[in-house]
């Protein structure tokens, strides 16, 4: 199924519900958690095609295609079972509904920290595949069932009559199904009149269904509630399902059949993404209010103990440092804010101690984890360039090279994010920065069995006569190499994956002799990832001092926003009202910034300590005004005596 983009400007949506249940936002919750919504994805996708097509046939027994014997080869397959699902139902839709939105905390929760966040088809992974073939399997059936019908009229009445026990009456359903959630109350009689299923499969059964009259009319209908830009597709169904129709092509009547439901899922996704840019300054707003309701039934039910976080709480507040600077910067915040910093260090791991991440971050699971391993990997970083340093001042007049002078080295006294930031985080003008160097040599960079040493090219590239400058041409070459990893790789896995080419892009820096590779291999493998290196261990307390004095920084300029100014300095994002139409790239809106979120966008652009400072800011306010007094610095049992408040949206 192709996928949808996201829609243009004058993209229609129908009148939002008001209607409010919250008993429902508890299953969503679970739903969300278990598994995910199915449409919901990150803005970048792939466009996936499927093979096959949707089609149509009177009943002329004559120009059948040659796929048409498979379905004598395998005769009990239609009658064996129960007729397929289409792939896209109202049923799998419903989640777009405005009320199944508003009723998501997962989904409100994230809204918070995504300003590209839309639904999409979800198409990626086993999921998706899984959910690929049962389409492919749908049209596939759909394709023999309907090649039957013009090759053997009697097989097919034996097998399925005039009932509804297979694909097309069950595909017509569903479209017209979907279409009502789409157009007004006022149109829905003339869609009972111009698509009446069973008066069509009656037609159909006798050979006298037009389908080209079909086709046009759900052609108009489509394009008078869809958005312009949909409206070249409309013309596509509409072509495949005539053409396949004139042609007796099953092949082509079933793709324009599949370009039909396509289209309507991406009306439906339409819709429900301009909801969400049209609501998104609403649910802002209102997320701590939501949140606290949600999460108060949740511990009134007995489906959440708050014990542990309070225990945790209390836990931290006995490392708390009482710093004048954190007492200036975070406030009351103190506690909280310092357990936080160190909540992303590797040393911290939820894995390995469990008990240091409570369950109240249950929606931030995933920022935590990517916060985490940006630490990590600024810190394998810091070890390459410390074991650079050594290895270039042992060896900085090894082959009596006359352009090699003695600078020291100030790298590691500059915060890495002055040189091209964490892996994580590069802008598009990072990109010439970041690319790798045309003299990188290696033959099986991120293989774990073969190390780069075969193809070793000690004839060094041309060396910068500022000490500092190759300092930095190294850090963003190791940059680069990274980024050659699988991308699904774990963080750890991956940079044990690629110490060998790591060490060998390092010693190419330098003039260390070639006998001295293997051992220096060697060191780096016993530092990279390894928490109990005293280097690891040294590089990580640098790096957690440098984030807490960044996230002082942040706390203390974003604290007294509100909870829509927080999201637009934090993210660059910017809300609009349902009047307005989202303001596209970044570069587009700069103009526009306070000087607030010009300095936040600076510091972003950094990359590393001051982005991941940004982030953490941002999420853990949010926390702190949803959590402080529910679990940490409230009475409990003075908020469980406060009766329910009714909901804001």
């Amino acid at each position: 199924m192709s996928e949808p983009r996201p829609n243009s400007h004058d993209e229609q949506i129908q009148q939002k519900s008001t209607e409010t249940k919250t008993s429902s936002a508890e299953s969503e919750e679970q739903k969300y958690a278990q598994t995910g919504p199915r449409h919901l994805l990150p803005v970048h996708g792939v466009n996936a095609t499927a093979n096959g097509g949707l089609s149509r046939n009177p009943s002329t027994s004559s120009n059948a295609s040659r796929d048409s014997r498979i379905i004598f080869e395998y005769p009990q397959r239609s009658r064996a079972s129960r007729p397929l699902e289409p792939p896209v139902t109202k049923t799998t839709l419903s989640e777009l509904d405005v009320n199944k939105i508003i009723h998501n905390p997962k989904l409100r929760h994230d809204i918070n920290f995504d300003p590209d966040l839309h639904f999409r088809p979800n198409v990626d992974g086993e999921k998706g595949r899984r959910k690929q073939e049962k389409a492919n399997q749908f049209w596939n059936t759909l394709t023999e069932q309907l090649q039957l019908f013009v090759v053997d009229r009697d097989e097919f009445m034996n097998r399925f009559g005039q009932g509804e026990d297979w694909c097309l009456p069950q595909l017509l359903k569903s479209v017209k199904e979907i279409i009502q959630t789409l157009v007004p109350q006022r149109d829905r009689l003339y869609l009972d009149e111009g698509l009446n299923v069973e008066l069509i499969m009656q037609q159909f059964s006798k050979g006298m269904a037009d389908l080209e009259k079909l086709a046009s009319w759900l052609s108009g209908v489509l394009k008078s509630h869809c958005a312009p830009m949909r409206d070249e597709w409309v013309d596509e169904m509409y072509n495949q399902l005539t053409n396949g129709n004139k042609t007796n092509d099953m092949e082509e009547l079933v793709q324009g059949m599949r370009s039909l439901l396509s289209v309507l899922e991406a009306m439906k996704l339409d819709v429900a993404n301009h909801q969400i840019r049209c609501l998104r300054p609403i649910l802002i707003e209102d997320t701590v209010h939501f949140e606290q309701r949600f999460f108060l039934k949740k511990i009134r039910d007995g489906k959440m103990n708050p014990i542990p976080a309070q225990r945790w709480y209390l836990t931290e507040s006995q490392y708390y440092s009482q710093d004048p600077a954190s007492i200036q910067a975070f406030g009351e915040m103190g506690v909280f804010f310092e357990a936080l910093c160190r909540m992303v260090l590797p040393s911290t791991d939820p894995y390995s101690h469990p008990d240091s991440h409570p369950d109240t971050f249950v929606f931030d699971e995933e920022r935590m984890a990517k916060l985490r391993s940006d630490m990590l990997d600024a810190i394998n970083l810091g070890i390459c360039m410390r074991l650079y340093e050594e290895l270039e001042r042992k060896y900085r007049y090894y082959d009596s090279m006359p352009s090699v002078t003695a600078f020291p080295t100030h790298f590691l006294s500059t915060p890495f994010s002055n040189t091209s930031g964490f892996l994580s985080s590069r802008t598009e003008d990072d990109e010439s920065a970041h690319s790798r160097p045309s003299s990188l040599v290696f033959s099986s960079a991120g293989s774990a069995h073969s190390s780069p040493r075969a193809s070793l090219i000690l004839s060094t590239a041309n060396r910068p006569e500022d000490q500092q400058t190759k300092s930095k041409n190294l850090y963003n070459s190791l940059v680069a190499l990274l980024q050659t990893s699988p991308s699904s790789s774990r963080s750890v896995s991956r940079w044990k994956a690629m110490k060998d080419s790591l060490a060998l892009q390092i010693f190419r820096f330098t003039n260390a002799p070639a006998q001295d590779l293997l051992q220096f291999e060697a060191e780096l493998d016993s530092h990279l990832s390894e928490l109990s290196s005293p280097l690891f261990q040294e590089v990580e307390q640098y790096y957690h001092n440098h984030l807490l004095v960044e996230l002082r920084k942040r706390v203390k300029d974003f604290k007294g926003l509100t909870g829509a100014a927080l999201f637009s300095v934090a993210t660059g994002g910017r809300l609009h009202g349902p009047n307005r139409a989202w303001d596209g790239p970044r570069e587009n809106v700069s103009r526009e910034r306070t000087s607030l979120e010009n300095a936040i966008r600076e510091a972003r652009e950094e990359g590393g300590v001051e982005d991941m400072a940004t982030r953490l800011a941002h999420m853990g306010l949010l926390h702190w005004r949803v959590w402080s007094h529910l679990v940490y610095a409230g009475d409990l049992d003075a908020v469980m005596a406060i009766p329910d408040m009714p909901m804001a949206i």
